[in-house]
C-alpha cells in the first residue's frame, strides 16, 4: 500500500528556489552559471501557479534531486580555473 505524500509549503517551495539560486552561483564558469540561473528561474515562474497536488510534489522532487546535481557540479567546476569573460569584467 503507497502512502501519500504530504504536500509541501510555500515556505519551503521558496526555500528550495532560493537554494537552487544560490547553488547555480557557485559556478566559476559564466556560460554554466548563467544558464543553470535562467533555467532555475524560468521553471519556477512557469509552474509557480501550479494547483495539481500530485504535480506539485513530483515538481518539488524534481527540485530537491537537481539542487544535489547543481551542489556536485558546482564544487567540481570550482576545481578548475577558468578565465574570466569580457562580460564579467568590472569597470
Amino acid at each position: 500500500m503507497a502512502s501519500k505524500q504530504v504536500l509541501p509549503n510555500r515556505t519551503y517551495i521558496l526555500h528550495l528556489y532560493r537554494s537552487l539560486l544560490r547553488a547555480s552561483q557557485k559556478f566559476s564558469s559564466y556560460n554554466f552559471r548563467d544558464y543553470a540561473y535562467r533555467k532555475i528561474r524560468d521553471s519556477y515562474h512557469v509552474n509557480k501557479n501550479e494547483t495539481d497536488s500530485d504535480r506539485i510534489i513530483q515538481l518539488v522532487g524534481k527540485a530537491e534531486r537537481e539542487l544535489g546535481v547543481l551542489k556536485r557540479q558546482g564544487y567540481l567546476n570550482s576545481l578548475y580555473s577558468v578565465d574570466r569573460l569580457v562580460v564579467e569584467e568590472e569597470s
